[in-house]
């Protein structure tokens, strides 16, 4: 079956400009126009709290070994719950936009763009919660599995996040830097990994390429989304404000993504939580192009 989407001339001016594109090739991310209006955003915030409460249109059939999901017995700490466009239809009516999905596809500059994974996250006002910094990381470190370089993030705040409110921080340009000789540690999520070797790798990444480390932390207002390449280092401080900072990070795929093998240095395979959930290509690799798990967003035909 072939999909077809279309934009209003309202969305078409909405899209990146060439300049905007330069940009984002330049420095590893990019601050969109408003591409959500504030009904949208207001059901974000009421769906993601239905959701909280136990709402589910449908359940995963197994839990993936390295899943976060969040319930209320582990307290008031930042939340993570992955696969929310698969388990809530109300998050995943929004989060499949098509409008989301042109945007992306312009920076990556092909012509689809699929889902790859969307996390439902809750950092609460509690300025002091260790949960709430997320240290410096890049999200293809956690894709190895994938063949593609052109993958991005799409971060969605549900209402005005400024630096106060423990917004994402970007490392200007970090995504051109060639990386330094890494061990296995990198497919390990950061929540797994101790901060401070987090941050070395950073130091020693950015003077591997003779680079100054310039942290950029976005304001995103209401409506807005922040965009990053899957190599752009990047991370978030503490909710210092007087409520909670919502959000979901929207992974996306191009079209040409693929599952590769990846072997790493005990033998075993790089994999991502896919692997155990979505179909079989033809040669028996999981497919990330499951429309289950991984449904197409835009496609430019």
């Amino acid at each position: 079956m072939t999909l077809e989407f279309k934009l209003s001339e309202e969305e078409i001016e909405l899209l990146p400009t060439d300049e905007d594109v330069a940009f984002y090739n330049e420095h590893g991310w990019y601050l969109s126009k408003k591409l959500l209006t504030d009904d949208e955003t207001d059901e974000l915030v009421n769906a993601s709290e239905r959701y909280y409460a136990g709402e589910r249109d449908r359940a995963l059939p197994l839990a993936p070994p390295k899943l976060a999901y969040w319930d209320p017995s582990k307290g008031d700490v930042q939340r993570h719950n992955d696969y929310v466009h698969y388990e809530h239809d109300g998050l995943a009516k929004i989060l499949r936009k098509p409008l989301i999905g042109a945007v992306a596809a312009r920076l990556a500059q092909t012509d689809e763009i699929r889902i790859f994974q969307s996390t439902l996250i809750y950092k609460p006002p509690i300025s002091g919660e260790p949960s709430n910094i997320v240290p410096w990381h890049f999200d293809k470190h956690y894709w190895s599995s994938s063949s593609s370089d052109r993958m991005l993030t799409a971060f969605i705040p549900f209402h005005d996040c400024p630096p106060e409110m423990g917004t994402i921080t970007m490392v200007d340009g970090s995504h051109r830097w060639q990386e330094i000789g890494s061990d296995d540690t990198v497919v390990r999520h950061f929540a797994e990994r101790d901060r401070s070797q987090l941050d070395q790798m950073l130091a020693e990444n950015a003077a591997y390429n003779g680079a100054e480390v310039t942290r950029v932390p976005i304001t995103i207002p209401r409506g807005h989304m922040n965009f990053h390449h899957c190599r752009t280092y990047h991370g978030s401080g503490a909710n210092v404000s007087d409520r909670p900072r919502r959000a979901i990070s929207l992974h996306l795929q191009d079209g040409a993504n693929r599952y590769r093998e990846f072997p790493l240095s005990d033998g075993t395979l790089a994999a991502y939580n896919h692997d155990v959930l979505v179909r079989r290509t033809p040669n028996g690799h999981p497919d990330y192009a499951d429309p289950d798990y991984c449904p197409t967003l835009w496609a430019d035909r």
